[in-house]
């Protein structure tokens, strides 16, 4: 058998190590801190599978992100060496040519790709590649690259057309172990792996392994003409879309993303965003979690990364400040977390960003629920509502509160955890919110 299909003998993984040590000090030039930069080129020229990026009308927006959260449990001491892991991300805009950034944040060890791939999916949820899509992705022009620890590297360009609502294929195989795999755990889609390189190998009869974790891969750029910048939604498990329906896209998120494309399309003065999605289900504005770097960073810590790093960022959507009251040892106060949002909106308005929050909604029968917790996110509210924080804001609470509960969620909006709301709830959150709040520019102060 072939060395691509994972039958190698030990000589030749002898002769990968060796080719790694020849050619690292060029491939590490591709890589840079993970603080979310792009960083990619374009093919200069063809290389096997990996057409060029041509120079097309558009620009680069973010068509898909997420955040990394932590080392996935369980890989700490070898990574997940001689397995090829097929993530199945979901765009919010289509584009012409496309590049990733794969995340080596959370690894101890130099993390060593020699083989990345790039297609669309055959179908929704599958890990079969459409016929005709696979490509190869290189790295300043080269098939492999070493993203060292704490670090995430930008692909080429590949020529590619991506449909906006589309599930895409994000290969990779590492032969050599890495230590912690970085992921992002509650990715509500179902992903892939499959022992040795297929990683362009098109079928799906060699993923036989299944996750719910997205592994490495952290972001899609496109280049299109569909959109004229990115909105970028930053928050906990609510925007993560913890509750929603395993890979049917039932984020609020996605159903922004929706309606944006369907209101540009019917003509109406919205602007022509793409949507990313940058929630980590149990983040908190100003505690981070352990570890270092921290899993879990706190809104603070990762605002930067996250946020203010994407590509052609023109907005931020916020809904945090939940787990502030409901997870710290004592609850956060009201101003500690208004503090926190406010900061949050000072960094976006030094870049030029309109940013819209969100009210934080009910909770009442939640384990956490009680009478000053309450208080505490009411008086949040008050301040949301008062204009003492965002440049504009959705409500939320008001949306989905229960009318004759109000500290409930409705029924029909709940999961069942009275925290987290349903996909009928997740729809909700989308339309209610009124999308020319992302016109215009930031305010000078607030």
């Amino acid at each position: 058998m072939t060395r691509r299909h994972g039958y190698a003998l030990p000589a030749a993984i002898t002769a990968i190590v060796a080719v790694v040590v020849l050619v690292s000090a060029a491939i590490y030039a591709s890589t840079g801190s993970d603080d979310g930069r792009p960083r990619a080129t374009v093919a200069d020229g063809p290389a096997p599978h990996n057409s060029a990026a041509p120079a097309s009308a558009g620009i680069w927006v973010g068509a898909w992100t997420a955040a990394p959260a932590g080392g996935e449990p369980g890989t700490e001491a070898t990574g997940l060496a001689g397995r090829s892991l097929r993530n199945v991300i979901h765009t919010s805009v289509g584009g012409t040519s496309a590049r990733i950034t794969l995340s080596n944040l959370y690894g101890q060890q130099a993390l060593t790709l020699t083989h990345a791939t790039l297609a669309l999916a055959d179908s929704p949820d599958s890990a079969a590649a459409r016929p005709g899509t696979m490509r190869r992705l290189t790295f300043n022009g080269a098939p492999t690259v070493v993203v060292p620890p704490g670090r995430q590297t930008v692909s080429d360009a590949v020529r590619l057309t991506v449909p906006r609502g589309a599930d895409l294929l994000v290969t990779t195989y590492s032969p050599l172990p890495s230590g912690p795999v970085t992921y992002h755990p509650r990715a509500r889609q179902i992903s892939y792996a499959a022992r040795g390189d297929r990683a362009e190998d098109p079928a799906a009869s060699a993923y036989t392994e299944r996750t719910p974790y997205w592994r490495y891969v952290t972001a899609l750029d496109v280049m299109s003409n569909e959109s004229d910048g990115t909105v970028v939604a930053f928050g906990d498990s609510l925007t993560d879309g913890l509750t929603s329906t395993v890979g049917a896209d039932r984020r609020w998120t996605d159903v922004l993303a929706e309606r944006l494309r369907t209101a540009v399309a019917a003509g109406r003065d919205v602007p022509r965003y793409s949507v990313v999605n940058e929630g980590i289900s149990g983040n908190r504005v100003l505690t981070d979690g352990r570890g270092r770097p921290a899993e879990n960073p706190s809104a603070l810590n990762r605002f930067g990364r996250d946020v203010l790093n994407r590509t052609d960022v023109k907005a931020v959507v916020i809904d945090l400040g939940v787990n502030d009251i409901l997870h710290a040892p004592e609850p956060t106060t009201a101003p500690q977390i208004v503090a926190g949002l406010r900061r949050l909106v000072a960094q976006a308005h030094a870049r030029g960003l309109r940013v819209v929050g969100a009210t934080l909604m009910p909770f009442g029968g939640h384990y956490g629920d009680s009478p000053a917790r309450e208080a505490i996110r009411q008086s949040v509210n008050a301040q949301i509502r008062a204009g003492r924080v965002y440049d504009a804001y959705a409500d939320f609470d008001a949306a989905l509160r229960d009318p004759y509960a109000p500290r409930r969620l409705r029924p029909a909006y709940d999961s069942g955890d009275h925290l987290h709301p349903s996909d009928a709830g997740y729809r909700r959150m989308a339309e209610a919110f009124d999308l020319t709040l992302l016109k215009g520019a930031a305010r000078a102060s607030l």
